[in-house]
């Protein structure tokens, strides 16, 4: 648990790196994503880039594509392309690491951003491997303001009415996008609820940045039978630095010198006290 604690730091310096040779990206939603992808990718899925090919591996969907910086950083540490790739490239003209998955890149399922997508395309995997007989999962990580998104619902109603408890979903629910808190802009009221109403058995992790609840959510996911499972996993915006941590502009921004100076001092005092332990 500890190892994964401190590499969720180590990556989310890559991320920075990244934004910063790329003049752009998403920083705020890759920070508080970055837990959710490395429970994911190092411990809870059956995908590597031995088996990628193979029929039976898990798969996964970005539906919050936006956030593909972290989501670059996890699949580089596993081993899909090379970091240094990543970093040196990211953003460029003719890079194959641009600013939304694509799945050129091996690891990558589905090319993803428009946000509302990857539920209803992550149930259609679902059921795919339901009717073929095969024992893998499917997982996809949304954003809170996606949950606009009539085609969310559409897909969470479809994935209860064909009993997909292959299906885990998780909702990053940081509060923010980019034109303010979601409260504010599209209320979502009682999320545990909602989904609830459609048929799924969800689970609150109340504090979706510790990797020590979301393998007890992911864990427990797994045992649920005859239903999709979605995680209300309860993040920060920006975490890692207090520059960044709960601000709304901070949705897609390049630190400015001060500012970078500061992050990289929170990310390392921060990755020290999971040393720490």
């Amino acid at each position: 648990m500890n190892e994964l604690k401190v590499l969720s730091y180590d990556l989310r310096k890559h991320v920075v790196d990244m934004i910063i040779a790329g003049k752009g990206g998403h920083i705020g939603g890759d920070m508080s994503v970055m837990e959710i992808l490395v429970e994911l990718y190092m411990k809870q899925m059956n995908i590597s880039p031995e088996n990628k090919e193979l029929d039976n591996r898990d798969r996964f969907v970005l539906s919050k594509g936006h956030s593909v910086e972290s989501y670059y950083a996890v699949l580089a540490k596993k081993g899909f392309f090379p970091m240094e790739e990543v970093i040196s490239t990211f953003s460029q003209f003719g890079s194959k690491f641009i600013g939304h998955p694509n799945n050129k890149l091996p690891g990558i399922e589905m090319n993803s951003g428009s946000l509302g997508h990857g539920l209803p395309v992550s149930v259609g995997m679902a059921l795919a491997g339901k009717m073929d007989d095969r024992d893998y999962r499917v997982y996809t990580v949304m954003g809170d303001g996606e949950l606009a998104e009539g085609s969310v619902w559409e897909g969470a109603m479809a994935a209860s009415h064909y009993k997909l408890d292959n299906l885990c979903a998780v909702v990053d629910r940081n509060r923010l996008q980019i034109s303010g808190r979601t409260e504010d802009v599209m209320a979502h009221d009682d999320l545990h609820e909602r989904f609830g109403a459609f048929g799924w058995n969800v689970i609150d992790v109340a504090d979706g940045n510790d990797i020590d609840q979301l393998k007890v959510a992911f864990d427990t996911a797994k045992t649920v039978k005859g239903r999709p499972s979605v995680l209300i996993a309860n993040t920060v915006k920006g975490k890692g630095s207090s520059v960044m941590e709960d601000k709304a502009n901070w949705h897609h921004k390049v630190p400015s010198g001060e500012e970078l100076a500061q992050i990289r001092k929170d990310l390392a005092d921060r990755k020290e006290a999971a040393l720490r332990g």
